[in-house]
């Protein structure tokens, strides 16, 4: 069982009437008076305000790429928050459109477009090339590392010699 509360459909109804006459004051007081997160309450209220009663019911759902993209292209051409784009197109939770945002800007909306749920899987060919790589590195390193200390030995003996040379000219004198 998941740590997580659920409430009903017309605890939530209830509490955005309440919220909506305006006599426990703002989010903060409510959600005290309930013993509920605030930010909850935010969302139940966004959610009520842009479509509704069905704003409140908890539906699970997926959506495909061009959905995701216009979704997130519509809240920003709106410059719209993350919560009330949630509660404009009905989706639960703010952070799925987050996610969807980090993925558009880091990899690009085609990226948005692959199928991410579940595991991913490991090809043998990628996991050679990969082998392959890290062996290559590991010489590259290696050959790098040995360079320098025969460049650090060389530069010793410069230093060496270079003080034996003052020092024999420093008698002289």
């Amino acid at each position: 069982m998941s740590g997580k509360k659920k409430y009903s459909n017309e605890f939530k109804l209830a509490l955005v009437q309440e919220y909506l006459v305006g006599k426990n004051g703002g989010y903060t007081m409510l959600a005290r008076k309930y013993g509920i997160d605030r930010n909850h309450l935010r969302l139940w209220i966004n959610a009520y305000k842009a479509n509704g009663i069905e704003g409140l019911a908890k539906v699970t759902r997926t959506y495909d790429g061009i959905t995701k993209i216009h979704i997130v292209e519509y809240m920003h051409n709106n410059s719209l928050s993350i919560r009330h784009t949630a509660a404009l197109f009905g989706i639960q939770s703010p952070s799925t459109i987050a996610k969807w945002e980090r993925i558009y800007f880091a990899e690009g909306k085609e990226a948005l477009l692959e199928e991410r749920r579940g595991r991913k899987h490991m090809s043998t060919k990628k996991s050679k090339e990969t082998k392959k790589k890290n062996i290559n590195e590991n010489e590259d390193l290696l050959a790098e590392l040995q360079r320098l200390r025969m460049e650090n030995e060389y530069l010793k003996k410069l230093n060496a010699l270079i003080q034996e040379r003052e020092k024999s000219e420093q008698k002289k004198k």
